[in-house]
């Protein structure tokens, strides 16, 4: 196999033992020694050349560019151009790959000259920052063996395909598996029935291998998926501020399989921003509204932990600020998509594409590739500053900026005159009495949560993940355990098969009690008449 010449670029003056050791590493790799040769500067024999030429006859021999960037620019030619510059330039024009890997955290005290370079070799591909030797090292690595693996050099399957060690299918939950068949048999057609034994479903799904789970299979069914996989958990922090300052006000770690640990993050995040409730004006359904897209949130959540590099001794961390909300999960962004084509349309190019299949099924995501697409479209209906998409110290970053803290005062105002109007005592210390919670505590959201589930199933029936599902609630066992059952013990909801409770069949419908009290709700908001329950 004929090496592969790599031409590391930078300005003279800079970085000479970064590149030494770069040229020494490559060479010492069992596997890149035996695919790429470096070439330095120092390495081109001294000819009647002039420099900068040289060094463009290397870039146009060379396969691939590796530009490593500081402070300086480098000398100018009358074009106002540095050598450095016009071998990306080069490259670029030629259609050879470029590795940028730039130096420091910001462009502080940076040649005014780099920084615009710096600038556009974000907008056209890649850069990864370093700030010492073994971030640099480890970086080239990674870019390296990734180019090998685009080219079909090298062959490696995804993480979430491996066999995961120690587990076994008695590590997997079958009650998960039957929930997720629900969902997909019902959004998305699934072919297999919701009786499907759980290795006929792990099978079809390509799950398994010789008999054995995958990280995949552990990751969406596992009874225990933080036991094999340490740092798969979410991890939630709320801070009052816009800086990180202890003490953290809230703090909460979630694990369980991915569909749990994205319902339960997308909670907490709802749980801690504003939300204001709306009349009947235009429907019957009092529409609630959040300073922040519900959808948008929820897509960067799912995206985190779909796309995540579970190979990544980090968690995925969701930080909300006064001024933001920043969801960071470990990994790059792949090739060939830069954060220029996220803002496009773009291909799927799933790191873990078992994971992102199953949670396509399930109505999580997408295939199209349009994530980030919706999360801009989102944000820009909200009137809300553009989102940003970013990596920093080896983890994609995606910000959703909040309202501005006049109009979230404003928002926050309307919603405890919302409440204060909407919910006489009677009515409230019913619900109050149904939820087992403190009167005080019942808010004009939990009254109009209350009121959708009720009014989903008065013309028709549903199953228990279509109530849950249509009624906007994500995790299960909390919609289950307080709302289903609350509304059961009051009578307020009913099952269609009462002495098979856990039937495959099981369906719930509004009984004549419920139906009583959500007329007074929908009266209170909008004297409409609502159809009597057959």
């Amino acid at each position: 196999m004929r090496k592969r010449r790599v031409f590391i670029s930078s300005v003279q003056q800079e970085f000479l033992a970064e590149r030494a050791g770069i040229k020494a590493f490559l060479q010492g790799d069992p596997l890149l020694g035996r695919c790429f040769e470096p070439i330095l500067f120092e390495d081109i024999p001294a000819r009647d050349q002039r420099a900068e030429e040289r060094f463009l006859r290397e870039v146009d021999r060379c396969d691939l560019l590796i530009g490593i960037y500081g402070r300086q620019y480098g000398n100018e030619n009358k074009e106002g151009l540095s050598a450095t510059e016009r071998e990306f330039i080069r490259a670029g024009e030629l259609g050879k790959p470029r590795f940028i890997f730039v130096h420091g955290r910001n462009d502080a005290e940076r040649h005014p000259k780099m920084a615009a370079l710096i600038r556009k070799a974000g907008n056209q591909l890649i850069r990864r920052r370093f700030v010492n030797t073994p971030e640099l090292t480890a970086a080239v690595y990674a870019s390296l063996i990734e180019e090998l693996e685009q080219q079909g050099i090298i062959q490696t399957g995804p993480f979430d395909a491996s066999i995961c060690p120690g587990a076994t299918l008695r590590d997997l939950s079958p009650e998960h598996a039957s929930r997720f068949l629900a969902v997909a048999t019902a959004e998305r057609n699934f072919p297999l029935p919701p009786r499907t034994p759980l290795l006929q479903l792990l099978k079809h799904l390509q799950l398994v291998v010789d008999g054995y789970p995958t990280y995949a299979a552990v990751l969406l069914f596992g009874k225990q998926p933080q036991r094999f996989i340490l740092t798969s958990s979410v991890k939630c922090l709320h801070f009052h501020g816009t800086t990180i300052e202890k003490p953290i006000p809230s703090y909460q770690s979630f694990g369980g399989t991915v569909f749990e640990m994205a319902d339960q993050a997308l909670d907490f995040v709802l749980s801690k921003i504003n939300l204001s409730v709306g009349t009947r004006a235009a429907s019957v359904r009092a529409p609630v509204n959040y300073e922040l897209p519900r959808a948008a949130i929820a897509e960067a959540i799912v995206n985190a932990i779909a796309h995540r590099d579970y190979a990544s001794h980090a968690s995925v961390q969701i930080m909300l600020f006064a001024d933001r909300l920043e969801i960071w999960n470990p990994g790059h962004l792949p090739l060939p998509l830069t954060f220029a084509s996220l803002l496009d349309a773009h291909p799927s190019i799933p790191r873990n594409p078992l994971i992102a299949e199953a949670m396509y099924l399930a109505r999580y995501i997408e295939r199209a590739g349009t994530g980030t697409l919706d999360i801009t479209r989102l944000c820009k209906a909200a009137k809300l500053k553009p989102p940003q998409f970013r990596e920093s110290l080896g983890q994609f970053i995606q910000t959703i900026y909040r309202a501005s803290p006049a109009k979230a005062t404003a928002q926050a105002t309307a919603q405890a005159d919302d409440e204060s109007l909407q919910i006489p005592g009677k009515l409230r210390a019913k619900l109050a009495t149904v939820l087992q919670l403190p009167t005080s505590k019942i808010t004009a959201e939990l009254t109009s949560q209350a009121a959708k589930i009720l009014e989903l199933v008065v013309q028709n029936s549903l199953p228990l993940e279509l109530l849950r599902s249509q009624s906007g609630l994500q995790h299960r066992e909390h919609f289950r355990r307080f709302w289903l059952e609350s509304l059961l013990n009051a009578n307020w909801l009913q099952r269609t098969i009462p002495d098979k409770p856990t039937s495959p069949a099981q369906q719930y419908r509004i009984t004549t009690t419920g139906h009583r009290w959500l007329k007074q709700i929908q009266n209170l908001r909008d004297p409409q008449p609502t159809p009597p329950p057959e």
